[in-house]
């Protein structure tokens, strides 16, 4: 009896669990029907019925029905995807019609809004078929249409699902961005001028309205002339200014400084003069902020270039290797300095850009997805130009060749003029230039004449006969290279005898110079000045060629000159 007592106890239990289980999945199941919406007792009841033309099932068909109808110039039958709650049932009959007038325009010029992108499904799900999206498949009750500036504010026009009990749940602007209409209506709505135009040039063709197809080309007309202006304003400073370093400065930002001038005025312009659609301002402000940006970080490597030819000029001067090493080193660590700067500058400038106009929000994951495919184009493409500015890098770092320095390369002489992100510019003996890639100019054997010492060996040869006296040829040597200013180091002067055949013997002379170049000269004047002394005063040291004549040759020349026509043989 007392076993069977137990049974009733454990079966209550097992009931109790069970239908606890049934209320919470139950419970459970009705609050994510909840999550999936906003429940409202009543929608826009000073309205009244919501005309058939309006579409409020999804998102998209939300927005393109909005469009539609304010397109139409239907603004009462507009007002119903607004989510009027905050206002009374008599505030809504009023200013419905107001509200969604303004907030067309506001999507007009605002920013350009793609209907397509919107959620087409009933509750807004994130559709992903790769699977990297954690939140694919949830359903969603509210989402952001667009995000605008207005007074240094940010302001997002959402859309919420909201349903009434007992009716389809709808989709609908949400009453925090309805209360933030006005802001934007007063930030992007109608300019003054367009209070001006007719009715009849506010129509629609294509993706502008007709007056837009009109004004657009003089807007773009009068901007390009003020550009001019301030080109020719900043040309004309530049020849006022006294020559130096202000001068060139001035002469180099005659375009940037244009482009900053058509920057400002045309966002002014746009902001208290006239106002395009969202598809002509979008692009306006792209380009703006890339002119700016260009302007700008073009103008700071102009200065810091102006800087680097006033320090070149006032501590180095002509560049070649006679000046000191640590001028030169200096001058190879300010043009390292200025590829430093250019790619910061490069880097900050598309970082700003970018920014602007928020290509990481838009295209982010599209950027993402095809990182590959870009990475493999820029390396092919970019491979060249890739390599010369690593391999420019290299040698501002390592330092083999220094700005000034004289280098021996392909077999000419050359000193190095400036060492860029693609290319070295060597200045040959004889003033031309030559531009070498970087990648080029490393992979090729030079031989560098200043990496030490800028002091350099030069010898001269003679060709002399047997006779000729060598003791007074190195007495007047050593006079003509001591007269050379060039000759460095007299006690190395040497002259000798290097060479001998059996009729002349090869005088070899060596001077060391303070420079290559110099050292070619001095080498040319001394052997001038040797050839002309013996010139004068001892001819007979020329080399000359003995004859040995025997006796046959001369018997058989006497003959051959008998039997010629003139020697007195038979007659013709």
């Amino acid at each position: 009896m007392k076993v069977k007592g137990l049974w009733p106890a454990w079966l209550v239990v097992v009931v109790m669990v069970t239908f606890s289980s049934f209320s919470a999945a139950q419970t459970q199941g009705e609050e994510s029907e909840d999550t999936q919406w906003f429940t409202v007792d009543v929608l826009n009841a000073g309205l009244g019925e919501v005309p058939e033309e309006v579409d409020r099932v999804t998102p998209r068909e939300s927005v393109r029905s909005f469009v539609a109808l304010t397109e139409q110039e239907e603004y009462a039958a507009a007002a119903h995807l607004l989510n009027l709650s905050d206002l009374s049932s008599d505030e809504q009959v009023e200013r419905g019609s107001q509200l969604a007038m303004q907030l067309a325009e506001v999507f007009k010029r605002g920013e350009w809004l793609n209907v397509s992108n919107l959620p087409g499904r009933q509750d807004a799900a994130i559709e992903d078929t790769t699977g990297q999206n954690p939140l694919a498949g949830m359903p969603r009750r509210d989402i952001e249409i667009t995000s605008l500036q207005a007074d240094g504010e940010a302001y997002d026009i959402r859309l919420g699902r909201y349903q009434v009990e007992g009716e389809d749940p709808v989709w609908l602007i949400m009453p925090e961005s309805v209360s933030a209409i006005p802001v934007l209506y007063e930030e992007y709505g109608p300019s003054m001028l367009e209070k001006y135009i007719p009715s009849r040039f506010k129509s629609s063709f294509g993706v502008l309205m007709v007056w837009e197809w009109i004004a657009i080309p003089v807007f773009l007309l009068f901007i390009g002339l003020v550009g001019w202006g301030v080109y020719a304003f900043v040309g004309l400073t530049a020849k006022l200014l006294p020559s130096g370093a202000q001068s060139i400065f001035a002469a180099r930002i005659k375009v940037p400084m244009a482009l900053i001038v058509i920057s400002l005025i045309t966002q002014m312009m746009l902001d208290y003069v006239v106002s395009f659609s969202a598809v002509a301002t979008t692009t306006f402000r792209v380009l703006l902020i890339a002119l700016l940006a260009w302007g700008a970080g073009t103008i700071a490597l102009r200065l810091v270039d102006t800087i680097m030819l006033r320090l070149t000029r006032r501590l180095v001067g002509e560049i070649d290797d006679t000046k000191p090493r640590d001028q030169r080193r200096l001058l190879t660590s300010l043009y390292a300095l200025r590829r430093i700067i250019i790619l910061i500058t490069v880097i900050a400038v598309s970082v700003y850009v970018l920014g602007q106009i928020q290509l990481f929000e838009t295209l982010g994951l599209s950027i993402l997805a095809s990182a590959s495919v870009l990475a493999v184009l820029v390396g092919i493409a970019g491979q060249a130009m890739l390599g010369n500015i690593l391999s420019s890098f290299q040698l501002s770092f390592a330092k083999p060749i220094r700005i000034g320095d004289l280098v021996m390369f392909e077999g000419q002489w050359c000193y190095v003029e400036g060492i860029f992100y693609t290319f070295i510019r060597l200045r040959v003996w004889d003033e031309r230039r030559l531009i070498v890639p970087v990648t080029y100019f490393v992979s090729k054997p030079f031989e560098n004449l200043s990496v030490k010492s800028t002091k350099m060996y030069r010898s001269l040869e003679l060709t002399l006969h047997l006779s000729a006296d060598i003791s007074l040829l190195r007495e007047k040597f050593l006079a003509f290279a001591e007269e050379e200013e060039s000759v460095i180091e007299h006690h190395k002067l040497l002259c000798s005898v290097t060479g001998q055949n059996g009729t002349a013997q090869i005088i070899t002379c060596y001077l060391m110079t303070s420079d290559p170049l110099a050292g070619w000269a001095a080498e040319m004047s001394v052997r001038e000045k040797m050839l002309g002394f013996i010139r004068d005063n001892h001819p007979e040291w020329w080399p000359r060629d003995v004859m040995v004549i025997s006796h046959q040759d001369i018997a058989l020349g006497a003959r051959q000159g008998k039997q010629s026509p003139g020697g007195g043989g038979a007659s013709h």
